[in-house]
């Protein structure tokens, strides 16, 4: 027991370290210029992206906007509600206020302080979980959003906002809350012929 929780602290240790080593110019011009992506993965963005896709599928009656745009929706709300959980049960502060003030938690807690609610990184779960599902029905999409999602992670830690291993969560909760929606959409919901639905649409 004691092994692992040796092994346990040394990896928080080197995480806490690394990530204050990668934040250290966090407030140079040139990092703080990439704080916006941030906003970009933020859920009133994702939000507006996912329902704003679903609507343009329904005006141009393009069937794999309108499923990918209410998959992108049901994944965003899966992610946001198991990364919430979480926040909810552990206390974690962030890596800047965290390296001004010399002193860090992580441990169980129920903190609504937004300085003590770092893991896991919200932003990088919900850009998992709507660039995977995005990606299952709209074609060409697949790389450009996960370079997005890469940049958005990779954002965090730099601008003093997340830990590695907070970001190494976030995807995880992201990816497997899409995996499980999509697992109970494509039941309810069954692939249809797209060409079939256009043409009917234009008779």
């Amino acid at each position: 027991m004691t092994a692992k929780n040796d092994t346990a602290a040394a990896l928080v240790e080197a995480d806490r370290k690394t990530t204050y080593k990668l934040a250290e110019k966090r407030d140079a011009p040139l990092v703080k210029a990439t704080g916006f992506l941030a906003e970009v993965a933020d859920q009133p963005q994702l939000i507006a992206t996912s329902i704003g896709t679903l609507v343009i599928g329904l005006i141009a009656r393009r069937p794999d906007l309108t499923r990918g745009g209410a998959r992108m929706l049901a994944a965003h709300f899966a992610a946001t509600m198991a990364k919430s959980a979480i926040k909810h049960s552990v206390d974690r502060t962030r890596p800047a206020p965290a390296i001004e003030k010399g002193r860090a938690r992580f441990e169980p807690g129920d903190s609504e302080d937004h300085e003590e609610t770092s893991f896991p990184s919200g932003h990088t779960a919900g850009a998992v979980a709507v660039s995977r599902a995005a990606s299952r029905d709209i074609d060409g999409v697949a790389a450009p959003s996960a370079l997005a999602t890469i940049a958005v992670a990779a954002a965090q830690p730099v601008n003093g906002k997340h830990y590695l291993s907070d970001l190494v969560v976030g995807a995880a909760v992201g990816w497997i809350a899409e995996a499980m929606v999509s697992a109970v959409f494509d039941r309810v919901f069954p692939p249809v012929d797209d060409a079939h639905i256009v043409a009917a649409g234009r008779a």
